[in-house]
């Protein structure tokens, strides 16, 4: 088929999917054609700008290290990595017989997910509850505790918390030339299913601006800010892993995060303390913080969580 005029030219490009026996494959590839073929002819977009794409997309590319990923960074603050998180979450719960968080079998919601972001890095310590994790960085002490559990309320023990965050000003260890892990850990729940360790409290801070993902926020008349907030994987065999974010209640941001991740469920209380013994018995002779969150995993399998 020689094509035309526009709508000749997008059936062609589709007909070539013809060839393939990867069905998913042919099914994402049929819906980009389609969708990109219909942005260029809403916009009426031009050569220059379409040259203009090209080269945004390269400089993307070339931003990229071990441990800086930019296209990331442009999939955050365009809200597609929310959009997949949440998807996702949601076919689980389909997938393990849940067909919603608030199914009647379901006492408790799962805990929401949220991003991951360009700062995860596999292999942290493991470490005992009661550690902190935050030897050496920056920022105000913080205690932090609550238990594992499954949507029926059962506890979970051995459930693994891996766990990372900035420092007090918002920096983390990848950022910094050179340093090693910092304010990262693998921490076991006990037999109850409760987990405390003490780490810092999260500041926010602003996605890297220095790469072309920086400059298509300025050009957006977008503030790239982040509300404070400390990651969390929570995984235990039988149960579907969360990636997730504890955020600090009344953070700078909170409600224009650069990179749609807030999830009211997921927003903590941080109480301030005076200097004084904490509740692990530790004696601090300055102020901290603590904050509680309880965690709540969705079974693999409806089987044996229907009352």
């Amino acid at each position: 088929m020689t094509p035309s005029n526009e709508n000749e030219l997008t059936q062609a490009v589709l007909q070539r999917l013809e060839g393939t026996d990867d069905l998913r494959f042919a099914r994402i590839m049929e819906s980009l054609i389609r969708h990109l073929h219909a942005f260029v002819r809403e916009v009426e977009l031009q050569p220059g700008e379409w040259m203009q794409g090209i080269e945004f997309l390269t400089d993307v590319g070339k931003a990229c290290d071990d441990k800086r990923q930019e296209f990331i960074l442009l999939s955050d603050t365009l809200g597609a990595s929310m959009m997949v998180v949440m998807l996702d979450q949601i076919r689980a719960a389909r997938a393990s017989g849940h067909a919603a968080a608030d199914a009647p079998f379901a006492a408790t919601p799962t805990t929401e997910a949220t991003v991951q972001g360009p700062y995860y890095w596999a292999g942290a310590p493991e470490m005992p509850c009661g550690a902190d994790i935050a030897q050496g960085t920056s920022g105000e002490p913080t205690f932090y505790s609550g238990r594992v559990s499954d949507t029926r309320g059962q506890p979970i023990a051995g459930a693994v918390l891996d766990i990372w965050s900035g420092d007090g000003d918002g920096v983390y260890d990848m950022q910094v030339e050179g340093a090693g892990m910092a304010a990262r850990a693998r921490i076991r729940t006990d037999a109850e299913g409760r987990y405390w360790f003490w780490s810092i409290k999260p500041s926010f801070y602003p996605v890297p601006v220095d790469g072309p993902v920086g400059r298509m926020l300025g050009r957006m008349g977008r503030h790239p800010n982040r509300p404070g907030h400390i990651h969390m994987m929570v995984s235990a065999p039988d149960h579907v892993p969360v990636t997730t974010h504890l955020f600090v209640a009344g953070s700078p941001y909170i409600d224009s995060d650069a990179v749609f991740g807030v999830r009211p469920s997921l927003i903590v209380d941080f109480e301030p303390h005076p200097a004084g013994a904490a509740p692990d018995g530790r004696v601090l002779d300055a102020p901290y913080w603590s904050a509680h969150y309880d965690f709540h995993l969705q079974p693999t399998s409806a089987q044996g969580t229907a009352p």
